[in-house]
């Protein structure tokens, strides 16, 4: 079964992986996370990590293992495997470590920031492993389902195992900023609108660094709300702020190249209109562009990765580019999502696009959504393509055996 990682682990940790990847992740909500860093112990921290990473990491190391084999030999994936397989034996060292005193707490922060800068550039590397496949082989639609399905919950895992090192390496670390208001990544009082015009700035930049000119934004709906006094008061949000950014960076990119490409003539460019709404369950950001829209046999492929609008730009770019990787929107979406929220799109061929964020505005409900390996997720990789029914919109003619939400059964 084990095709590359019995070659990168000794017996023993083969033994330790297959045990670890027998439990399930245990999801933690935000209210948990803020709860755990205002009272936790770095000594509990760590008995809570040495066992959930391992699991998390033994989980998605499983499912690796089930892609087409020429997937896996392709030389970038295999950097992957070897890179997950370090990890997973820097963290067994720490397995029978009974007595957490200074010197293995501080090894421990050690070895999490390793594992976190070697994981660093995962993305592109597993990427560039999907490109090198797509270049050398015929990639069916069974086999483009498996890795869309696969790279959603690998992400998605990604993302979590990022946020629990963060969380303790903040908190921690020796040099942790004791007095910084924020709870490790999470920020009691995430202004809304600040974290909209940070990313709105910054894709302006950039855009403006293309085209030489970016358009204006108009925010409009409840960014102040009245507090307890009556006082008004900014919107603010239980939420790690850099996830937020990394959302609205991604569709402030995509509507601003969308809008000055389809207005190139014109004299003024359309704004980007931002609403944002707050009720009791949610938080609703929503950005709608004149940027002309997206087809709507276009719209059902936007979240596969690999597919971008924009002529696909080098793997080692010398600048940051505005689009093109086909990462953007799956992955802006997995990060909406990891906290059981959403990110849906709705575009007017001819006009332009809405692209609405959803957010849980209670930290109880705010969940981690993780993926579990388990023989439901085994059988994503072996079933066979439904026959295309008419009457299921996910399967048009151009779109057969794609369903639109590939993470549907991110839990099986």
């Amino acid at each position: 079964m084990f095709r590359s990682i019995n070659k990168l682990l000794d017996l023993k940790s083969m033994k330790l992986l297959d045990n670890y990847s027998k439990f399930n992740p245990s999801p933690l909500t935000i209210k948990q996370f803020m709860d755990f860093g205002q009272t936790a112990s770095e000594e509990e921290s760590f008995t809570f990590l040495r066992q959930e990473i391992p699991v998390r990491l033994s989980n998605i190391m499983k499912e690796i293992n089930l892609l087409p084999s020429n997937l896996l030999q392709m030389p970038s994936v295999l950097i992957v495997q070897d890179w997950h397989a370090r990890s997973f034996r820097d963290l067994m060292e720490f397995e029978s470590s009974t007595l957490a005193d200074e010197e293995v707490l501080a090894r421990f922060c050690q070895a999490l920031k390793r594992v976190q800068e070697r994981h660093a550039s995962v993305v592109q590397t597993m990427a560039q492993g999907v490109l090198e496949l797509k270049e050398t082989h015929h990639v069916d639609n069974q086999t483009e389902m498996s890795i869309q399905y696969f790279l959603d919950r690998f992400y998605m895992s990604r993302i979590s195992m990022r946020m629990l090192i963060h969380q303790h390496t903040l908190l921690f670390e020796p040099d942790a900023d004791k007095d910084n208001p924020r709870i490790g990544m999470i920020d009691p009082h995430c202004k809304v609108k600040s974290v909209i015009m940070e990313a709105y700035q910054n894709a302006a930049y950039l855009c403006e660094e293309y085209y030489e000119c970016s358009p204006d934004i108009e925010i409009k709906g409840q960014t102040l709300l009245k507090n307890a006094e009556g006082k008004k008061v900014p919107l603010e949000l239980v939420y790690p702020p850099p996830h937020l950014y990394h959302i609205l960076f991604e569709l402030f990119k995509n509507s601003m190249r969308a809008t000055v490409e389809n207005h190139s003539r014109a004299h003024e460019l359309p704004a980007i209109e931002v609403l944002v709404a707050k009720g009791e369950h949610d938080v609703s950001i929503r950005l709608s562009d004149q940027g002309g829209g997206i087809p709507r046999h276009i719209t059902d492929h936007l979240f596969q990765y690999l597919f971008s609008t924009a002529p696909r730009p080098s793997m080692t770019p010398t600048k940051a580019p505005l689009a093109g990787y086909g990462y953007g929107l799956p992955l802006s979406r997995l990060y909406a999502r990891y906290f059981h929220g959403d990110l849906i799109l709705n575009s007017y061929d001819g006009y332009g696009t809405d692209a609405v964020v959803y957010l849980k505005a209670l930290t109880h409900e705010a969940t981690e959504l993780l993926p579990v390996f388990n023989k439901t997720s085994t059988k994503q990789y072996q079933s066979s393509i439904p026959t295309a029914d008419w009457t299921d919109p996910s399967f048009s003619g151009s779109n057969k055996g794609f369903p639109s939400s590939s993470t549907g059964s991110m839990i099986s």
